[in-house]
Formats: C-alpha cells, structure tokens, sequence
C-alpha cells in the first residue's frame, strides 16, 4: 500500500477548505491536528488515492477507524456511512437551531452522526465559542 505523500496530504487538505469533512470543525480553533483518513479503510480494501482521502479531525477519524457502516437509530438498520467524495454534506445533515449539533437528515446522515459522534462534548462547545464570534458555521 502507498503512503500517503506529502503532495497528497496538501491536495486532500486544500481540497477541504480547513474543515473536517465530516464535523465541518474549523482546522484553524481545532486542539488538535487535522489527518488524512481513508473513506474506504484500507483493511476493507481502500486505496491510498485522492478520490478515497478525507480530511478529518482526529475526534472524527479515531471514531470512524476502519468502520464502513453506521447503524441508523431510526430504522435500525446498518447504513453506509457518509462519503464526503460522492455526497453533499447538506443533503444529509443540517445544523440544529443554535448550529451547535449536526443533525442527521437521512438514514445515512444519522448513522454517520452516531458512528462518528458528531456532536462530541468538546465539538459542540468549540462551535458554540465560534458561533458567539461569528465564525461559526462554515459557508
């Protein structure tokens, strides 16, 4: 398997504006440093190539680890995870009122809420700190 090149990671960075691809946490008021995380992890057969790189926070990658499914609460069942190369992360999650929590609007958006806990202790405070500053949410 590849690793991941210092080329790569510059473009899979770039490419996701400085916000977790899955939280929309702001790189810049993160903790902690960002990675490339493999949508497909490679124990299930993914490929270190840029159409398989998100770029993730270490919160939603240590979560997502080598899971490809989620279980959706509301129908119980076990749905693909989102993946932020071939959908929109606004057609399957919204922001609560006070846009501190992700809110999962369909099954696969809900399963990726739970599975990667979104809407983690220290991530909803950061995005209540930067809502109060007018840095929150992103475009």
């Amino acid at each position: 398997m590849p690793k991941i090149s210092v080329l790569m990671r510059r473009i899979v960075a770039v490419r996701a504006g400085g916000y977790c691809e899955y939280c929309c946490c702001s790189e810049q008021y993160a903790t902690e440093s960002f990675t490339v995380e493999h949508i497909k992890p490679k124990q299930a057969g993914g490929e270190t190539v840029l159409e398989n790189l998100a770029w993730s926070c270490c919160g939603c990658n240590a979560h997502k680890h080598s899971k490809i499914k989620g279980l959706d609460l509301e129908t119980r069942e076990k749905i693909a995870l989102y993946n932020p190369r071939h959908q929109l992360w606004s057609e399957h999650f919204e922001w609560s009122d006070d846009f501190t929590q992700v809110i999962g609007k369909t099954p696969c958006g809900r399963a990726t809420v739970d599975a990667l806990h979104l809407n983690r202790f220290g991530v909803v405070n950061l995005r209540r700190l930067l809502r109060s500053a007018n840095l929150h949410p992103p475009e």
